[in-house]
């Protein structure tokens, strides 16, 4: 499609649409901070909380592309 393989299609929405879901949702956790008036204390604890399974799945990312270049 439009001079692209299945390949580059797939690499593409998984780089960024998985980012811009992320992105998304750490939107939505900082908005329901703000309805929730958690106050800059509780909005961490969210962001922490809800946002910690966010950094595992970047940080798998990372791990992944660094070791990769290690055992080439």
């Amino acid at each position: 499609m439009f001079g692209y393989t299945e390949e580059q299609i797939a690499q593409f929405g998984l780089s960024v649409g998985v980012t811009a879901f992320m992105l998304y949702m750490v939107f939505i956790i900082l908005q329901l901070a703000r309805e929730s008036k958690a106050g800059k204390f509780g909005t961490f604890i969210l962001l922490l909380g809800l946002g910690f399974g966010l950094v595992g799945f970047a940080a798998k990312g990372l791990i992944k592309f660094f070791l990769a270049g290690v055992g080439e």
